[in-house]
């Protein structure tokens, strides 16, 4: 259910022209995929389902790993934290929700944001010795 929630989340950020919704960084064997939008993009049945908060507000971060050298390139649990700060260097530590459905895991964080402000994220990923990883990117929310 949940990686069908996600993929909604991608179509609908998508058609609703935000710009790259989803992201992917490949490192060694692994696919990272990334995306940060506004929680409001969740129907309030699924941020409750989930225990996210929804508000015009309120970023989700959401990470999934991939193996790409496994058939079907099954998702990964790892070792995941991260800073979020704004232009003014204002720092925020996320606070990573595991979440599993099936065969699918995936990372869930919230981050609080102004209208019109840009956040940087520097993520952290490891999966036992395999993957070692620092993931950065920016994304900027807009209050609907």
């Amino acid at each position: 259910m949940l990686r069908n929630i996600l993929t909604m989340l991608v179509l609908t950020a998508s058609l609703c022209g935000v710009a790259n919704a989803e992201q992917k960084e490949q490192v060694g064997n692994y696919d990272i995929h990334y995306m940060a939008l506004s929680s409001t993009f969740l129907t309030p049945s699924i941020a409750k389902t989930y225990g996210i908060e929804r508000s015009r507000y309120t970023g989700i971060i959401n990470i999934a790993v991939l193996n790409t050298s496994e058939e079907g390139n099954p998702a990964v649990p790892v070792e995941i934290s991260g800073i979020a700060n704004n232009l003014l260097d204002a720092r925020m530590e996320l606070k990573f929700r595991e979440i599993r459905e099936g065969d699918a895991i995936y990372y869930i964080a919230e981050v609080p944001y102004r209208d019109d402000q840009e956040i940087n994220f520097q993520i952290a990923i490891k999966y036992g010795n395999q993957l070692n990883t620092n993931l950065k990117f920016k994304q900027k929310f807009y209050v609907e």
